[in-house]
C-alpha cells in the first residue's frame, strides 16, 4: 500500500462528496488501458506444500470444514527456489509489470500465483523433512566467500529459518548459519517435541547479505502448527481443540501473508526508475529485486524513505485488495502474518458505505479520496487469542492490531452484521512504524457480509460461541474449568503453551541495545549493555556490528534470564531465534509502564501496539526509540527511550544461533548477534569463541 496521502495546503483531509468521487473512480478506472479494468480478486488461502513425491497435496486441512485428524508421524516435503517471470498488477499506472522475482515454489503451488509461498503445515511430535533446493544460477560475488559480511551480497545464496518453532538450532535443524549456494540442495530436520505450541508461525529465507532482498522477493510463506491435544487435569491442550463449529469442524480460516514486494526496473547505468506517483516500469522492462550497482550503496532499493518513494503496495497472499466473502455473526479465525520488510501495519476493519465503487485501479490519491468517503465508519472490535504462534491467557479485545516485520496474530473476527466492510492499515505515528515517517490510512481488502445472525456485542458473541464450543468438545474433568474461564473475561487458562516466569525464577541478565552509528557513515550495530537515557555515558556505550566470527553471548542451559532491550537511535524490531520471551514491562521515556491492558503511549503520538502486551509471550518485539533525527542524539534520549524488560527460559536445545533486528536490511548490513547456549559446564558446543575486552576471537570460516 502506498504511504502517501492527498491532503490539503492546511493538513486537513478533504471531504469528497458522494457522487464526485463515484465519478472519480469510474472515470479513472476508464481512463486506464483493458489490462487495467480489473476487480478485487477472490481471497483465497495459500496452496498447502504437497508431500514428496506425491505430486498433489495431500494435506488439505485448511479447507473449511476440514476435519481434526491424526498426524502422520513424519512429513516429507521439498522446496525449490526459482527465478519466476510473471507480472504484478501497479494501480499506480494501471498496468500489470512485468517482473522475474526469487520465489519459492514446490508441489501444489499453482504457477499462475507464482509469489504465493506455499503453506507447509506439521504438527507437535512430527520430523519434518524439508529438502531446499537452490536452482539459481551461481554469481561472481559469491565465489569465494564475501570478506565484508555486512555488505549485501550474494543474491543467490540462501537457506531456510523455521521462524517461532522450538526446535534444536544445530546441525540440520533450524540452522540459518549455513550457506546453501546456487545448484546445491541441503535438507533440514525440523523435530518437533511433543509439547510444542500449536499456532502460526512462518518461514523464510535468512542468508546474512540477503535476506532483505529474498524475503522482499516473496520468499516468505506460513508455517501451521496444528495441534489436537485436548487439555487434562494436569496439562493445557491446544486452542485449536475450543475453536470448532457445531458439527465439530474447525471454524473458518483466513490465513493472511502481509508482502511488500519492493520491484524496481533500471535505466542503462543501474539506477532505479521512478516518476511522480513511484518506481516507474515502462513497458517491455523487466522488474527485479536486485543488488545496486554502487559498491557503496548495494542496497539501493531499501533503506529510509525506500517504501514511500516506491509507491508499491502491501498484498495480501500475493493479491491486490483482494474481496472476502464472509457471513454475519460467524467466528472466523483470521490468521495474520506480516511477512514483509516494510509497512507497519494496523489492521482494522470498518463498515464500507453502500454502493462504493470497486477499488481495485486505484491510485495512491484516489484511494486517499477512497477512504474518506466510504471507509470513515467506526471499526468494530474483534479479538486476539496468541500472539507470535503463542495462546494468550485471556482473549484481548481491540479495534486495531498492529503488525510489525516478523510478528503473527490470531484474531477471532465476528462480523455485526451483513453489508460491506473496509479492511484498513490504520494510521501510524513515525515512532510506530518501520519506515520512521508517520502515515494516514490505507486501504487493503474490502469484505462483503452475508445475511446470518446479528451479533451487536463481540464480546458477548464470542463467548456464547466457545462455551458452546467447550460444552461439546472439551472433556469432563476440565469442562466446567475451562467454560467459568471463558465466562470470566474470555480468558484461556487451559490453552497457554509456556507458564509464567517469575522474579524468583530469574537466574541471570542479559542487556542489549540496537543502534546506527552516523558518525561511521551508517553503522548498524548492537550493543550489550543498556544506559540510563537521562545520564547518557558515551565511554561505556560500544555497540559493534556483526561479526559472524565470534559469539557474542554465552547462554547456559536451563538458565532464565531477564533481558533489558533499549534503542539508542530510532525504533526497531527485535527477534530471538528458538527461545520465545515472556513481557515484563514496556517503560515509557517517562517511566509509565505502557504494557498494562488499558494503557495509554502517546510520549510520541498515539500509539496502541504496546498496551495489553504484558504477560504475553512473543518472539519479535518493537523496541521504540522516538529519535529520528541524528541531531537529536544524545541530548534527547531521556525524553525519547522507551526501556523493556522480557523473561526467557533456555529449554532443551543447545547450539548457536542469532538475534537480530527484524528490518531485514538492518540485519544484513550489521544489526545482528551470534548467541550460544550451552550445558554449564561448557562441553556441549563450541561456544569458545566469545569475544570480551582483551580476548582474541577464534575465526572461523564464512561466506
Amino acid at each position: 500500500m502506498p504511504h502517501d496521502q492527498t491532503r490539503s495546503p492546511t493538513g486537513r483531509r478533504r471531504a469528497v462528496p458522494l457522487a464526485l468521487l463515484a465519478a472519480l473512480a469510474t472515470g479513472f478506472l476508464a481512463s486506464r488501458p483493458a489490462a487495467a479494468q480489473v476487480k478485487s480478486p477472490l481471497f483465497a488461502n495459500p496452496p498447502i506444500l504437497g508431500e514428496r513425491g506425491a505430486g498433489t497435496p495431500r494435506l488439505q486441512s485448511l479447507a473449511p470444514g476440514a476435519p481434526v485428524t491424526a498426524p502422520a508421524p513424519r512429513r516429507e516435503l521439498d522446496l525449490h527456489i526459482r527465478k519466476i517471470a510473471g507480472t504484478l498488477f501497479n494501480p499506480a499506472t494501471g498496468r500489470n509489470d512485468k517482473v522475474d522475482l526469487r520465489s519459492y515454489t514446490g508441489d501444489g503451488v499453482d504457477p499462475s500465483a507464482p509469489y504465493v509461498a506455499p503453506v507447509i503445515e506439521v504438527a507437535p511430535g512430527q520430523r519434518v523433512t524439508v529438502a531446499l533446493h537452490n536452482d539459481l544460477d551461481p554469481e561472481p560475488d559469491c565465489a569465494a566467500g564475501h570478506a565484508v559480511p555486512n555488505t549485501p551480497h550474494c543474491a543467490n545464496s540462501t537457506n531456510l529459518h523455521s521462524h517461532g518453532l522450538w526446535v534444536s538450532p544445530a546441525g540440520n535443524g533450524d540452522n540459518v548459519l549455513v550457506s546453501v549456494d546456487p545448484k546445491q540442495s541441503f535438507t533440514y530436520y525440523y523435530d518437533l517435541p511433543d509439547d510444542h505450541p500449536s499456532g502460526t508461525f512462518w518461514y523464510h529465507t535468512h542468508r546474512h547479505g540477503s535476506t532483505a532482498l529474498q524475503v522482499s522477493s516473496g520468499m516468505a510463506g506460513a508455517l501451521i502448527v496444528r495441534g489436537n491435544r485436548l487439555p487434562q487435569a494436569n496439562a493445557n491442550g491446544d486452542v485449536d481443540t475450543l475453536l470448532t463449529n457445531g458439527d465439530g469442524s474447525r471454524m473458518e480460516e483466513r490465513l493472511l501473508v502481509l508482502q511488500q514486494i519492493q520491484y524496481a526496473c533500471r535505466d542503462a547505468k543501474g539506477v532505479i526508475k521512478s516518476g511522480p506517483d513511484g518506481w516507474v516500469c515502462d513497458p517491455g522492462d523487466v522488474g527485479g529485486i536486485e543488488l545496486g550497482p554502487n559498491p557503496a550503496n548495494r542496497y539501493d532499493q531499501f533503506g529510509p524513505g525506500s517504501w514511500q518513494a516506491s509507491g508499491r503496495f502491501t498484498t495480501i497472499n500475493g493479491l491486490m485488495r483482494p474481496h472476502f466473502e464472509a457471513r454475519a455473526g460467524r467466528v472466523e479465525r483470521w490468521r495474520l502474518i506480516h511477512g514483509g520488510v516494510r509497512d507497519t501495519i494496523v489492521l482494522a476493519f470498518r463498515p464500507r458505505k453502500p454502493g462504493a465503487p470497486d477499488p481495485a485501479g486505484l491510485g495512491r490519491a484516489q484511494t486517499a479520496q477512497y477512504l474518506t468517503q466510504y471507509c470513515d465508519g467506526a471499526p468494530i472490535a474483534y479479538h486476539l487469542v496468541a500472539a507470535d504462534g503463542l495462546t494468550m491467557k485471556a482473549a484481548f479485545k481491540t479495534t486495531a492490531t498492529t503488525l510489525q516485520p516478523g510478528y503473527r496474530n490470531d484474531a477471532l473476527v465476528i462480523f455485526p452484521e451483513a453489508g460491506d466492510y473496509c479492511v484498513t492499515n490504520e494510521a501510524v505515528v513515525s515512532a510506530g512504524s518501520v519506515t520512521q515517517a508517520a502515515r494516514d490510512r490505507q486501504l487493503l481488502a474490502t469484505v462483503a457480509v452475508a445475511p446470518g445472525t446479528p451479533a451487536p456485542d463481540a464480546g458477548a458473541a464470542l463467548t456464547d460461541a466457545l462455551v458452546a464450543a467447550a460444552g461439546r468438545t472439551m472433556p469432563p474433568a476440565v469442562r466446567p474449568g475451562v467454560v467459568a474461564d471463558l465466562k470470566d473475561g474470555l480468558k484461556l487458562t487451559r490453552f497457554v503453551p509456556h507458564p509464567d516466569i517469575a522474579a524468583g525464577e530469574v537466574t541471570g541478565r542479559q542487556e542489549l541495545t540496537f543502534f546506527i552509528d552516523l558518525s561511521k557513515g551508517v553503522s548498524f550495530e548492537v550493543g550489550n549493555t543498556s544506559f540510563d537515557p537521562k545520564k547518557f555515558d558515551p565511554a561505556t556505550f560500544k555497540p559493534r556490528p556483526y561479526d559472524p566470527a565470534v559469539v557474542d553471548r554465552l547462554l547456559p542451559l536451563g538458565g532464565v534470564e531477564e533481558w533489558t532491550l533499549q534503542s539508542a537511535f530510532v525504533s526497531h524490531p527485535f527477534h530471538i531465534h528458538v527461545n520465545p520471551f515472556q513481557i515484563v514491562e514496556i517503560r515509557d521515556p517517562n517511566g509509565v509502564d505502557v504494557s498494562a491492558p488499558g494503557a495509554v503511549d502517546d510520549a510520541g503520538g498515539p500509539d496502541s501496539q504496546y498496551p495489553g502486551l504484558k504477560g504475553v509471550w512473543k518472539d519479535t518485539l518493537w523496541v521504540k526509540n522516538l529519535i529520528n533525527n541524528p541531531a537529536d542524539f544524545p541530548g534527547k534520549l531521556g525524553s525519547s527511550t522507551y526501556t523493556i524488560k522480557v523473561r526467557t527460559r533456555y529449554q532443551r536445545y543447545i547450539g548457536e544461533y542469532v538475534l537480530h533486528c527484524h528490518i531485514l536490511d538492518h540485519e544484513d548490513q550489521g544489526m545482528m548477534q551470534n548467541v550460544c547456549v550451552d550445558l554449564p559446564n561448557g562441553s556441549g558446543t563450541n561456544c569458545g569463541r566469545l569475544l570480551r575486552p582483551g580476548q582474541v576471537a577464534t575465526p572461523r570460516p564464512h561466506h
